[in-house]
């Protein structure tokens, strides 16, 4: 298995390797395209690879066009099989670390929750990959209070780190009586406001931790954007009467997730590429935003 891994995680890398080559072709071929049907003359860089190009753009269908990323290797067999979670938390965690994992594990369909213990994360790593995990999420805290959140996803990653804040569990949050329990229906999904690359890189990792919901569920999680911080929101609604008359109850828990840092492989890899890093200085610029408008 061991064996198997390296591998597979070599024949990963070096096809990233190979993506500036692809891109750098695509933009060739796709000059070409545009002259051709724009009745323009061929640029001149370009006129000792025409024909070379030509015949490559004539062999390519609407899938082959477009030049593979890195992503499509991470999330190849996303659409196959719903995602199977497991959920642990630093060592020694308090009550109300242990009572936070538990409810994303009931947040979050498909999920396991593992008391940490002694064991390691290239241990917890392993024995994801040997029982086909899709992803692990690891729930940190600073005295007593649950302050970040890591989503490594198998068996080749991204693996993103999240600040936490404004933690508020369940039993809570006002408002709440006559919910009782939280239906196990797989719940629909939003997002909102992911709107620049590494906003749709973050809804990407974020959509595939839920299945597919059936189209008559009335379960609702919602991820929402503002300033960088993405808003967590688990919602149950109700009909009564018309189409207008629709109540929505908060079910819990809710927080904000704070994005910086992406890293290129598995959370037990510290050797592995970091794709996206918030700087100090990044922090002096206010009026920028990473995720969206």
């Amino acid at each position: 298995m061991l064996r198997r891994n390296i591998r597979l995680r070599r024949e990963y890398l070096y096809r990233k390797s190979l993506e500036g080559k692809e891109r750098l072709l695509y933009e060739k071929k796709r000059k070409i395209r545009e002259a051709v049907q724009e009745g323009k003359s061929i640029p001149t860089e370009l006129r000792n690879e025409e024909a070379a190009l030509r015949r490559e753009i004539d062999l390519e269908d609407e899938n082959t066009a477009v030049p593979r990323t890195h992503i499509d290797d991470e999330y190849a067999n996303a659409t196959e099989r719903d995602p199977k979670i497991l959920i642990t938390t630093s060592r020694n965690p308090s009550a109300p670390l242990t009572q936070f994992a538990k409810e994303l594990s009931i947040v979050f369909p498909n999920t396991q929750r593992m008391n940490r213990g002694g064991q390691v994360i290239s241990e917890i790593i392993d024995t994801c990959r040997a029982h086909d995990f899709t992803d692990v999420i690891l729930v940190h805290e600073h005295r007593g209070v649950p302050d970040g959140l890591i989503i490594s996803h198998l068996p080749l990653g991204p693996t993103a780190y999240f600040g936490l804040f404004n933690v508020v569990a369940r039993h809570d949050i006002k408002d709440r009586k006559g919910i009782g329990t939280i239906p196990e229906v797989y719940p629909h999904l939003i997002l909102d406001n992911f709107s620049t690359k590494l906003g749709q890189r973050t809804a990407n990792i974020l959509k595939h931790l839920l299945p597919m919901p059936k189209p008559d569920t009335k379960r609702i999680i919602t991820f929402s954007n503002q300033s960088d911080y993405i808003s967590f929101r688990h919602h149950i609604y109700e009909k009564h009467g018309g189409p207008k008359s629709i109540e929505l109850k908060e079910l819990g828990p809710r927080f904000e997730l704070r994005l910086y840092q992406i890293k290129l492989g598995t959370v037990d890899q510290d050797t592995a590429q970091t794709e996206w890093v918030i700087r100090p200085y990044m922090r002096t610029a206010r009026k920028q935003k990473f995720l969206g408008d």
